[in-house]
């Protein structure tokens, strides 16, 4: 892995970007603007961020770099916030809301004493476009055909949804699971790498990833997705959600686990909880911000003679919204992160609260 950079307006990404010829900036400018709007903002970032570039997905005569954001505190006591976009390329929302919320933090970062002092408690890493090759070829997986959410080596201990849990048939086919038996693709290592050296033995972190296409409401799920059965730290996820319902009672999400749609082989953060959790030490919660897609094609059918209008608000005033809709949530992460001591569940507490959310999310299944 590259190690990080402090970013100046006339490092990294400026670098980067003088590498390419200008047919190259013009590929990346008709399919992929996302990663120009992102070295864009990464180039006019103030000091104390700092970036990287994990990996390169070679793709025709471009190399595609997987950025790494990070900036706040650097102590290894310190807790974790990271965000994920762009797992699925389709899903080019998800990268966007990661992106907006990066934008809002630099932007308030020189004058906001708040969050300047908030940053000097909490680690905040970004990774806002894993999956750029699939982006730029406007397709759900990378550009093996391999979708990355079923490509961690854990198997459903039940039976799973047909093709949608995962299938080994065919890369021309969706989710396809490649063979993670012989290693995760190459853009999921670079994931598995930013987690196993920010989070093991730290006393908190809390994972985003945002993706979209499914359902009419947002959706905020936890593992598991391939088991039914709770996860060990439930507590700590019914306690996140009572402090957030508590301070926002008119949010719009629903939190319960994927598991209560459907089972699915390898997935990523089913995996990553299970690796980082093992120990025992410190609390890590791995969340997916499922944004519903259907109310957009519902508002708009002829969203449907698109592909990439299953998966995306194509209307601008309610691409805006969505932007804007969750910049508080990923802002109270970070304030809950900081202070994860003043609300994770211990003792009797821990107990009563993990009660509660068997009764809550799995009296039908547990």
């Amino acid at each position: 892995m590259t190690e990080l950079r402090e970013l100046t307006p006339h490092s990294a990404v400026p670098t980067e970007q003088s590498r390419r010829n200008s047919r190259q900036r013009h590929l990346l400018r008709t399919f992929l603007p996302e990663m120009v709007r992102l070295e864009r903002i990464l180039a006019e970032a103030p000091g104390g961020v700092s970036v990287s570039t994990l990996a390169r997905v070679g793709l025709k005569e471009l190399g595609l770099p997987i950025y790494r954001v990070d900036l706040g505190s650097g102590s290894p006591a310190a807790p974790v916030v990271l965000l994920v976009g762009g797992v699925h390329g389709l899903e080019r929302i998800g990268s966007e809301v990661v992106m907006a919320w990066l934008r809002n933090l630099l932007a308030r970062i020189s004058w906001d004493s708040h969050l300047q002092a908030l940053l000097q408690k909490v680690r905040v890493t970004l990774l806002p476009i894993l999956n750029p090759g699939g982006m730029y070829l406007n397709q759900r997986s990378n550009p093996n055909g391999v979708d990355l959410m079923r490509n961690a080596p854990i198997t459903a201990q039940d039976r799973s949804a047909f093709l949608l849990g995962g299938q080994r048939f065919s890369p021309r086919l969706p989710w396809f699971i490649g063979d993670p038996e012989q290693g995760m693709e190459a853009e999921n290592q670079a994931l598995e790498s930013v987690i196993s050296e920010l989070l093991p033995g730290r006393p908190f972190s809390v994972a985003l990833d945002c993706h979209s296409g499914f359902g009419w409401q947002d959706q905020i799920w936890f593992p598991y997705a391939y088991r039914r059965r709770p996860m060990r730290r439930l507590a700590s996820v019914m306690a996140l959600k009572l402090i957030w319902e508590q301070a926002w009672p008119e949010h719009n999400y629903r939190f319960e686990p994927q598991s209560r749609h459907y089972l699915t082989h390898g997935d990523l953060w089913d995996y990553f909880y299970k690796k980082i959790n093992r120990s025992g030490e410190g609390a890590f919660i791995p969340l997916t911000l499922e944004l519903g897609s259907w109310r957009w094609i519902k508002k708009r059918p002829r969203q449907l003679l698109r592909l990439d209008g299953f998966f995306n608000p194509l209307v601008p005033h309610r691409h805006r919204r969505v932007l804007r809709s969750h910049l508080t949530f990923i802002d109270f992460l970070l304030s809950a992160a900081a202070n994860h001591e003043n609300w994770l569940p211990h003792g009797e507490a821990e107990s009563m609260l993990r009660e509660a959310a068997i009764a809550h999310w799995y009296r039908d299944h547990y």
